[in-house]
């Protein structure tokens, strides 16, 4: 069962596309509204990731790079295959650890499998350097030797 609040947060990320005019919601669409999920909001903040940075790099990436998947016609988006796949990991983690309840925080987790998307990319360098947010061994605190995914591409 997801929780309330990533109901909210996926309806939000479809919104977000529909707003551009998307034809699609991708895995940074996902991040964006994510960054306004109280569940994920705190993970994000534990981690030390700067998350005005982030939400400004999604909107630019968001409003600049995925103009290719707007259409003229407004129709409702599809999630695509990435975002599909990163709600469904969070459900099967979720349910394998015996918990009732998926969070925004377990689609956070799970959206770290997507390593060549543009989203992961930007939670990795948006992430606040050692001595303002402590030292970390979480996935976000590596960012030292990952490059910008090459080219834009619908997940």
């Amino acid at each position: 069962m997801l929780s309330r609040n990533l109901e909210k947060t996926l309806h939000q990320a479809l919104a977000l596309a529909t707003g551009r005019g998307h034809e699609y919601a991708t895995l940074e669409h996902l991040l964006l509204a994510m960054t306004e999920d109280r569940d994920a909001v705190a993970v994000l903040r534990a981690c030390g990731v700067d998350l005005e940075r982030l939400r400004g790099d999604l909107i630019e990436f968001i409003d600049n790079e995925l103009s290719d998947v707007s259409l003229e016609l407004e129709v409702d988006p599809k999630p695509t295959a990435g975002f599909q796949r990163v709600i469904q990991r969070a459900i099967i983690h979720v349910q394998s650890s015996g918990r009732e309840e998926v969070t925004g925080a377990n689609v956070l987790v799970a959206l770290f499998s997507e390593r060549e998307s543009h989203a992961v990319y930007f939670l990795r360098t948006a992430r606040r350097r050692p001595g303002r947010a402590g030292r970390l061994s979480t996935p976000i605190a590596s960012t030292s030797t990952r490059k910008r995914p090459r080219a834009a591409s619908i997940r």
